[in-house]
C-alpha cells in the first residue's frame, strides 16, 4: 500500500519522540523529521513503571493516554511542517514506550493509547507490533533488521548497521545469505543514567563526558561478565537486565563519576565489536544509526575498535540516523496493512513470518 506514512518511536533512552513522515513508493523517501523531548514528569513517570510498584495498572493507563496525547502534537507538527491535512496520511506506525520486557515469559509491553491517538490525530494507527512476534515463540525484538535490509542492503557489499539508542543492535547484511540480527548490549542507556544521577542532564553530548576521563578496566571486566554478553542469537534486552540498580551493585564505590562514565562507553563499544567479530566478520562497512551515532567519543572508540572496517553514519546512505528507527515503523505499518509479514524469523527465533501489529482505524 504506497502513500504517506508517519513514523512514531521513543525508545529505551525515554529522551523523547522521534517522528518522520515518510513517502514509503518503491523507492522510500523520508520527507520530514520532528523530535519532541519527554516531560521531566513523563519520563519520571514512565522510568517508574520500569519497576513494579503501587496502582502499576492505573498509572500505567494514564500513562499511556500520556504518551497519546504527546504523539498526536508531533503528528501534527509534522501535518503543520508539510502542509498536509489528516486525510493525506495513510497510517501513523507508532511504536509505544517499553516499560516491560520479558519475552522469557510471553511478553512484551509498550504503551500507548492506539485508539485514543488515532481519535486525536485523524489517521489510522497501527501500534503493539512485538507482541505477534512473542506469541509466536519469539524475542519480538529487533525488528527494524527487515527495514534495514528493503533501504541499506546491497547486493555486492556485506555491510553491519548498528542501531545505538538505549539498547544497542546489530543488522549483520552479507551480500549473499540470510539477514541476522540481535541485541548485543546496552547503548546510551547505561551512559544517559549515569550523567543525569551526577551532572542532571539528560545525555552526554557528543561524549564530551566520557572523553575526559579513563576507563576502568577491573569495573569493564566486571560488566561484560554478565551472562546476556556469552548468550547466542536470537537474544533482546532492556532495562530490566541494564539498569543503575544493576550497575551500582558491581563498583567498588571509590571510582570518579567521569572514569565510570568513559567505561561505560567502553562497554557499548567493546560489547558492539565482539559482536561484529563474531557474526558479522565480512562485514567490511559498518553503518551507525540511533542517538548513539552522534556520540563522537563512542564512534572514535568503535572506530578504534574496529581498524579493518569502515565506520560511518546512515546519513550517507540517504537516512539521518535519528530517523532511522521511526522510520523502520512508519515501513512496517506499511507492511501490516498490506497485510505483509514484518519479522524475520531468524532474527527473533519466531515459528514463521508473521503479519504485526494491531489497527485502530481513524
Amino acid at each position: 500500500m504506497p502513500g504517506l506514512y508517519i513514523g512514531l518511536m521513543s525508545g529505551t533512552s525515554m529522551d523523547g519522540i522521534d517522528a518522520v513522515l515518510a513517502d514509503l513508493g518503491t523507492t522510500p523517501r523520508l520527507l520530514h523529521h520532528a523530535h519532541q523531548p519527554f516531560s521531566p514528569q513523563l519520563r519520571a513517570t514512565l522510568l517508574a513503571l520500569n519497576e513494579p510498584g503501587n496502582d502499576e495498572l492505573h498509572r500505567a493507563a494514564l500513562a499511556a493516554n500520556a504518551l497519546a496525547l504527546g504523539y498526536a502534537t508531533v503528528v501534527h507538527t509534522l501535518l503543520t511542517q508539510s502542509q498536509l491535512t489528516a486525510g493525506e496520511v495513510t497510517a501513523i506506525g507508532c511504536h509505544g514506550q517499553t516499560v516491560r520486557h520479558h519475552p522469557e515469559s510471553g511478553y512484551t509491553l509498550q504503551l500507548v493509547n492506539g485508539a485514543l491517538l488515532a481519535e486525536l490525530a485523524g489517521i489510522r494507527v497501527v501500534c503493539d507490533f512485538r507482541s505477534r512476534d512473542v506469541a509466536a515463540g519469539g524475542e519480538g525484538a529487533p525488528l527494524v533488521p527487515a527495514f534495514h535490509r528493503a533501504v541499506f542492503g546491497h547486493p555486492q557489499q556485506s555491510r553491519a548497521v548498528i542501531n545505538i539508542g538505549g539498547i544497542a543492535n546489530i543488522t549483520s547484511l552479507p551480500a549473499q545469505g540470510d539477514v541476522t540480527g540481535f541485541d548485543c548490549g546496552p547503548g546510551n542507556m547505561l551512559m544517559d543514567g549515569w550523567i543525569m544521577k551526577h551532572q542532571g542532564v539528560a545525555y552526554d553530548a557528543g561524549g564530551a563526558w566520557a572523553a575526559q576521563g579513563t576507563a576502568i578496566p577491573e569495573l569493564l571486566d566486571r560488566l561484560l561478565a554478565h551472562e546476556f554478553f556469552d548468550r547466542p542469537p536470537p537474544k533482546s534486552t532492556g532495562r530490566d537486565l541494564f539498569n543503575l540498580k544493576n550497575l551500582e551493585a558491581v563498583l567498588a564505590g571509590d571510582e570518579r563519576p567521569v572514569d565510570v562514565q568513559t567505561t561505560l562507553c567502553e562497554l557499548t563499544a567493546t560489547a558492539i565489536t565482539r559482536a561484529l567479530n563474531v557474526y558479522c566478520a565480512d562485514a567490511r562497512e559498518v553503518y551507525l544509526c540511533g542517538g548513539g551515532a552522534r556520540n563522537d567519543a563512542l564512534r572514535k572508540r568503535l572506530a578504534a575498535l574496529l581498524p579493518d572496517r569502515r565506520v560511518a553514519v546512515t546519513d550517507e546512505l540517504g537516512i539521518a540516523a535519528e530517523s532511522v528507527e521511526a522510520a523502520a515503523f512508519a515501513w512496517l505499518a506499511q507492511r501490516t496493512l498490506a497485510g505483509e509479514p514484518g519479522n524475520l524469523p531468524q532474527v527473533t527465533g519466531a515459528r514463521g513470518l508473521r503479519v504485526l501489529g494491531a489497527i485502530y482505524p481513524a
